[in-house]
């Protein structure tokens, strides 16, 4: 009984280290080719997102919560730039035609409070166009395609990233 108590004891401490704060939203892991991402799946909830919500040309964790992670077993080109292979946070600028996406090698951020203090840890940015859809997506969603392109989707928007492994 003993020993349960202490591992339980473990479990609330350590799952306290996210900077005291909990998490409001699903989160997922999605495992593809060449790794694995990790991020916060907020809803739309009747919500308006981009340019409300996430407010153009600010930085975005891209998710809810911690800041999305992206590992890459191998070196891999990340848009135009070569990445090596390693985890990284992954962030957003967005704005109504565009996003600049940012990989930062400071893990466990919280959100993009901290990003401007670890922007010195930026890896790439890249812009890549926004498309614009009817449809809506209601959860946020990160998904890769055939042509190994990382799509971010949610809400009436999504991008996609052109990934070479």
């Amino acid at each position: 009984m003993k020993n349960i108590l202490l591992l339980l004891a473990f479990f609330i401490v350590t799952d306290s280290f996210g900077q005291g704060r909990q998490r409001k939203s699903p989160h997922d892991t999605l495992t593809y080719a060449n790794g694995i991402v990790i991020y916060g799946r907020p809803y739309k909830s009747d919500r308006e997102i981009f340019g409300a919500l996430i407010k153009y040309g600010q930085v975005w964790r891209i998710g809810a919560d911690e800041a999305t992670t992206i590992t890459f077993k191998t070196d891999t080109k990340f848009g135009s730039e070569l990445i090596p292979a390693g985890t990284y946070s992954l962030f957003a600028v967005v704005n109504e035609n565009d996003w600049s996406l940012i990989l930062n090698s400071q893990l466990g951020q919280w959100g993009a409070f901290s990003y401007e203090k670890n922007k010195e840890k930026d890896i790439a940015k890249i812009t890549v166009p926004v498309k614009k859809s009817d449809a809506i997506v209601e959860q946020l969603t990160i998904r890769f395609s055939e042509e190994n392109e990382m799509i971010i989707e949610w809400d009436t928007t999504s991008v996609s990233i052109p990934l070479v492994f």
